[in-house]
């Protein structure tokens, strides 16, 4: 039996890669806008959901073509089989999120803290009602009962920094963080972590270097730099194309 889905609208949203998102909804600190199609009496189907504070989107990822049988999720030292767990790579691409609803305005449902990326496909939309929904009391399987999460704040000047470079290229460093490191920070297996002293590391995104200190729970977020030395500043070869923008970056001292 073969099944076909159309989309039944589509996510706009600032995170557009998967390293991203967030690995669940509640970590998540988002805005976006669920634009549906035009043409399906969908003004209709939306009557009545503005009075939920939170609804189920069902949607594909997209971004994945393949799916494994076992995969290693973030809190599991082992493999596990794909379905005991909430990793997108799946038999079929179907991925479902608890968001928050903020408001309704024509075919535009406005939503935040979600795990969704930009363009994502909308598949279908349901109340979350919390009676028959939440089942606090379950057993969660390998998953411990507790995990740590870590508290992130931000230094004027990486506030600074992370606004300049968001504006100059798009790159949200503030959201790359805030998913990175919320969880399980200096794990290097997973994550381009560089310890530099006691407490204090740096993350790597792409050509950027991100500086955090931790202290117990906390973690700030300290400063940006250029993943390029002077000497690979100074070198023609520009195999990332963003060179200009580093020389820029360290010529304004942003």
């Amino acid at each position: 039996m073969t099944l076909s889905f159309e989309p039944i609208g589509f996510l706009k949203a600032d995170s557009k890669y998967r390293f991203e998102a967030p690995r669940q909804s509640t970590l998540a600190e988002n805005f976006g806008v669920i634009h549906l199609n035009g043409g399906h009496n969908f003004e209709q189907a939306l009557e009545d959901l503005g009075g939920f504070d939170r609804i189920w989107v069902i949607y594909t990822f997209h971004l994945n073509k393949s799916w494994k049988p076992k995969i290693n999720p973030p809190r599991s030292e082992k493999k596990l089989g794909v379905f005991a767990t909430r990793s997108p790579h799946r038999p079929n691409q179907i991925g479902m999120s608890c968001v928050e609803l903020e408001k309704i305005e024509g075919r535009r449902l406005f939503i935040k803290n979600f795990d969704l990326l930009d363009d994502t496909p909308v598949l279908d939309i349901k109340p979350y009602v919390p009676y028959c929904d939440s089942f606090p009391d379950s057993k969660t399987g390998w998953i411990p009962d507790e995990s740590q999460t870590y508290i992130l704040v931000s230094s004027e000047t990486f506030e600074k920094q992370a606004n300049w470079v968001k504006e100059q290229t798009g790159f949200d460093l503030m959201s790359f963080a805030s998913v990175q490191l919320s969880e399980d920070p200096t794990n290097r297996k997973r994550k381009r972590i560089e310890k530099l002293a006691e407490n204090q590391y740096v993350l790597a995104y792409r050509t950027w270097r991100i500086q955090f200190s931790i202290d117990n729970i906390n973690i700030t977020l300290e400063r940006i730099f250029s993943g390029y030395s002077f000497d690979d500043l100074a070198e023609q070869v520009d195999k990332y194309k963003d060179k200009d923008i580093h020389r820029k970056y360290i010529k304004n001292e942003i």
